[in-house]
C-alpha cells in the first residue's frame, strides 16, 4: 500500500536527499535565531530541486519560503529546523552520552520536521508539473519555534495573507493526526534596577534588585492557586545580579513564561504578573521594566483539513517497520519507565501494548489527553486554515525534549517515520487540490470560528529577539 499512490512514488523519489539533509542538520544543531548553516542547507535543497526563492522573510536571516506552481490555490507546508541547548546526545547510543562541545541537541525532532516537510513539498512539486494542475505549494523554513515565535512574527508581516491552506507535522511515537490543542504563551523579561551599595558597611543605602525578583517569585507563586487550571507560568534567572555577596544588587533580571488556553485568558494573568512585579517593586523601592521577547497564539483547529489528513493516513497505513527497527526502538524504551511508556499510551487514548513502535493509525476519534504545551503554528492556524500530523519516529514513551529523543534521531525507524509522515503531508496537499470543495469547506469553518480576525498577541513594537538568548 505504501507505493501505492503517485503522490506516494514522488516522496520515494526524493526519500534519500531528504534523510541526507535531516541527519545532516541532526549533525549541526543550531539554537533559536542562530540556524544560519541548518537555514543553508534547506536553502540549497530548495535550489537545487528548482523552487523560486526568497530568503531572510520577515527580517529574519534564517528563514525563507520556496515556491513551485503557477496560479490556482496556495499550499503551505511549513520546516522547523532548530535544536535545543544541553541535550546534546551520540546518534544510536541508548544511554546518555552527551557530544563534547556547545551541548545542542535535536531533541525535538526538527531535523526531521524541516526535512519531512521539505520532501512533501518537493513531491507535490513534482506532481504539479507532472500532471500540468494549476497550483502553487510553497515550503516555509521557519527558524526559532523553541522559543521565538517566527512564525508570528512571519504571519504579522504578511506572509501568509494569500495562502489557503497550510500544513506541517511533529515527530511523535505515533502516527496520527495532531489534536489542534496547544496553550497561547508569552516570554517576558522583568529587570529590576535598584540602587547598589557596601552589604555590611551601610546595607540601609542599598536597594536590592535580587530582593525584587525573589518577592516577585514568591508573589507568583502565590498567585498559582487563583488561575485558570490550564494556565501554566514558569521562570527561570537570567541575571541575579552578580557573584559577591557583600554587594547589594543593583540589576537582576528574570523571564517569565506565561501559558494560557487562548491569548484573551492570556492577556489576562499577564496582567495579573506584572501588577506582582509592580508590587516587588515597590516593596524593595526598585524600579522594574520589561520586555516582551516572543508570544504565541493557541492552536486552531479545522475539521474539514482533519478528516482529509486522517483519509490520507487510513490509505496510507502505519510506517513500515521491520523486526530490526523494533529492536533497535526496544533498546531505547528499556531506558524509560513504566510510567513515561504508560503515560505516552494514556495521552492517544490508546490502550497499552507491548510494541515498541506504533504499529497502527491513530483514529481521528480517540479520546487524546489535551497538549499542555504550547507552538508558533498557532498563529499561522488562526490565519489560514491549518492542519498538522504526528509522525511516528521514536520509541513509545519517550519524551520530547531529552537524550533519548536525541540520540534516536538518525535511526532507520526515525528515516522511515519521516518519509511516512511526508507522504501524509504529500497526499493531503494533492486531496486538497483535487477537491476544491474541501479548501472552500475549510475556509468556511475557519471563517465562522475567527469572524475573520486575528489578534497578534505580540506587541505591535516587538522584533524578532536576533541574538538574543531564548534558552531560558
Amino acid at each position: 500500500m505504501q507505493n501505492s499512490e503517485p503522490i506516494w512514488r514522488h516522496v520515494d523519489d526524493k526519500a534519500e536527499p531528504a534523510i541526507a539533509l535531516s541527519d545532516r542538520v541532526w549533525g549541526m544543531p543550531e539554537l533559536a535565531y542562530n540556524e544560519h548553516r541548518s537555514a543553508a542547507e534547506h536553502t540549497a535543497f530548495l535550489r537545487e530541486q528548482g523552487f523560486r526563492v526568497t530568503e531572510k522573510l520577515a527580517g529574519i536571516p534564517t528563514a525563507m519560503m520556496g515556491e513551485a506552481g503557477d496560479e490556482g490555490p496556495v499550499i503551505a507546508i511549513l520546516g522547523e529546523f532548530d535544536a535545543l541547548p544541553g541535550l546534546s546526545n551520540e546518534a544510536g547510543v541508548a544511554e546518555h552520552t552527551p557530544i563534547p562541545g556547545d551541548g545542542n541537541g535535536h531533541a525535538c525532532g526538527h531535523n526531521l520536521l524541516g526535512a519531512a516537510s521539505l520532501l512533501a513539498a518537493t513531491a507535490v512539486k513534482d506532481w504539479l508539473a507532472a500532471n500540468g494542475i494549476k497550483g502553487r505549494v510553497r515550503y516555509y523554513g521557519c527558524p526559532a519555534e523553541e522559543g521565538g515565535a517566527a512564525k508570528g512574527f512571519m504571519v504579522r508581516d504578511g506572509l501568509f495573507d494569500d495562502v489557503d491552506i497550510a500544513i506541517s507535522w511533529h515527530p511523535s511515537s505515533f502516527a496520527a493526526v495532531n489534536e489542534p490543542a496547544s496553550l497561547a504563551n508569552t516570554r517576558i523579561d522583568f529587570t529590576f534596577h535598584g540602587r547598589a551599595s557596601h552589604a555590611a558597611a551601610a546595607p540601609h543605602l542599598g536597594r536590592s534588585a535580587l530582593d525584587a525578583v525573589e518577592l516577585m517569585n514568591v508573589g507568583v507563586n502565590y498567585l498559582r492557586e487563583h488561575v485558570p487550571q490550564e494556565s501554566r507560568i514558569h521562570y527561570a534567572y537570567l541575571d541575579a545580579g552578580g557573584v559577591a555577596p557583600n554587594v547589594v544588587q543593583a540589576k537582576a533580571t528574570v523571564r517569565y513564561l506565561i501559558r494560557a488556553a487562548n491569548v484573551q485568558d492570556l492577556n489576562r494573568l499577564v496582567a495579573r504578573v506584572r501588577k506582582v512585579a509592580d508590587g516587588a517593586a515597590l516593596m524593595t523601592e526598585t524600579r522594574v521594566e520589561t520586555r516582551v521577547v516572543s508570544a504565541v497564539s493557541n492552536l486552531l483547529g479545522n475539521s474539514p483539513l482533519e478528516r482529509l489528513m486522517q483519509e490520507s493516513l487510513d490509505r496510507l497505513g502505519p510506517p513500515p517497520f521491520d523486526a530490526s527497527d523494533m529492536a533497535e526502538a526496544a533498546r531505547f524504551q528499556a531506558t524509560l519507565s513504566e510510567e513515561d511508556i504508560a503515560t505516552a499510551w494514556r495521552k492517544m487514548g490508546l490502550p497499552r501494548s507491548d510494541t515498541p513502535l506504533t504499529d497502527a493509525v491513530v483514529p481521528l476519534d480517540s479520546p487524546r489527553a489535551p497538549m499542555m504545551g504550547s507552538t508558533d503554528v498557532g498563529d499561522v492556524s488562526w490565519k489560514v486554515p491549518t492542519v498538522q500530523a504526528r509522525g511516528a519516529t521514536h520509541a513509545i514513551g519517550t519524551a520530547l525534549h531529552s537524550w533519548q529523543a536525541t540520540a534516536q534521531g538518525k535511526l532507520p525507524h526515525a528515516h522511515k517515520g519521516m518519509v511516512h509522515v511526508a507522504k501524509v503531508m504529500a497526499a493531503t496537499a494533492v486531496d486538497a487540490l483535487r477537491r476544491p470543495e474541501v479548501i472552500a469547506a475549510a475556509k468556511a469553518e475557519h471563517l465562522a470560528r475567527t469572524g475573520g480576525k486575528y489578534e497578534c498577541p505580540l506587541p505591535a513594537d516587538a522584533t524578532p529577539p536576533i541574538g538574543m538568548s531564548l534558552t531560558a
